[in-house]
């Protein structure tokens, strides 16, 4: 049995947690859930959003699967997702974006996979007050990891049968910054011959995004451009709510939705549980528990396919309901 860690966040965090843990539970998979509660619950008994006994225990055990932690927007505490992506060096940020069976969106052919350097840019968090009316943030790029990330999106391409790998950047403005990700990139594409290497602006890559997609495969990006396409591509299949996500290192990898908390709907039993539920199929796929992820990516194909969905795809369906519907497809 493996031990995972299991942060189950704050707001609707801790509904869709259980949610998905009584989905992998029905599949049969054996997992000892090393339970970590995070966020602003917990800033007045410890201090922090983000106590270090929770990036300990993901050190520990290897795999975490997280759910949303509320970020004060302007003030307060660092992100929490940003702390533990710097930690524990989870260097690659994935974000794959498909169309999913009977969830109606704009396009139909959008099956592209967001590669996302995680640590540095302007993320890296160097800041400082000028003066009063002047503040400066540094944009960090350096050819290490720029080159870490490259080397990952291609061997990705390798690994899944990808044709393409597009470095999106804004070099003609951002010349030594991003100019140093593109030379890293043309470096390691020039080692894997046999996958198709071009490059685009990041305003130019947007506004083809949404004029056509599927044009586009493997997208890979510097942190921030990474942030706001990754969420672009995921208003092509159906929003934030489909969106799964994994932040991946050398030796730990947190799998987790990539939507907020959303407190206003938090206790209420309607939040939609699809994207943590895709995130712990991704999961399953990375302790190589794959016919159990197959099954559980199934059995919630199906219940979409049989017309249940959460109030935000437009349905009527609790988070509860959603999770039972889910339960009985994958005993049937």
């Amino acid at each position: 049995m493996k031990t995972i860690t299991l942060i189950q966040g704050d707001g609707i965090g801790p509904e869709i947690t259980s949610a998905a843990v009584k989905i992998i539970d029905a599949a049969g998979v054996k997992i000892d859930w090393d339970v970590q509660t995070a966020g602003a619950d917990v800033i007045d008994k410890e201090g922090s959003p983000l106590p270090m006994r929770v990036i300990q225990s993901v050190r520990k055990n290897g795999t975490a699967l997280k759910s949303p932690v509320t970020t004060p927007i302007g003030k307060g505490f660092r992100s929490v997702n940003v702390t533990l992506r710097k930690e524990l060096d989870l260097y690659a940020n994935l974000r794959p974006c498909c169309n999913i069976p009977s969830v109606k969106t704009r396009y139909e052919n959008v099956d592209i996979v967001v590669v996302r350097e995680n640590t540095e840019d302007l993320y890296a968090g160097v800041e400082e007050m000028i003066n009063k009316d002047t503040a400066h943030s540094i944009k960090i790029i350096t050819r290490q990891a720029s080159e870490r990330i490259a080397k990952f999106a291609f061997e990705y391409a390798l690994k899944n049968n990808r044709s393409l790998v597009s470095a999106v950047t804004k070099a003609n403005i951002c010349k030594l910054s991003d100019g140093l990700f593109l030379e890293a990139a043309r470096r390691i594409a020039s080692e894997y011959p046999n996958i198709q290497y071009k490059e685009i602006l990041v305003d130019n890559c947007c506004m083809q995004l949404v004029q056509n997609p599927g044009q586009f495969d493997v997208l890979l990006l510097p942190n921030l451009y990474g942030d706001i396409v990754s969420d672009l591509t995921a208003g092509l299949i159906g929003g934030l709510g489909v969106a799964q996500g994994a932040n991946i290192g050398e030796n730990c990898a947190v799998f987790e939705p990539v939507h907020g908390s959303a407190p206003d709907i938090a206790g209420q039993n309607k939040a939609n549980p699809t994207a943590i539920i895709l995130s712990a199929v991704e999961m399953l796929n990375y302790i190589n528990e794959n016919k159990k992820a197959a099954m559980i990516k199934n059995a919630l194909f199906k219940t979409f396919k049989d017309g249940i969905f959460t109030a935000d795809l437009g349905g009527t369906s609790s988070c509860t309901g959603f999770t039972d519907a889910i339960i009985k497809n994958l005993q049937e």
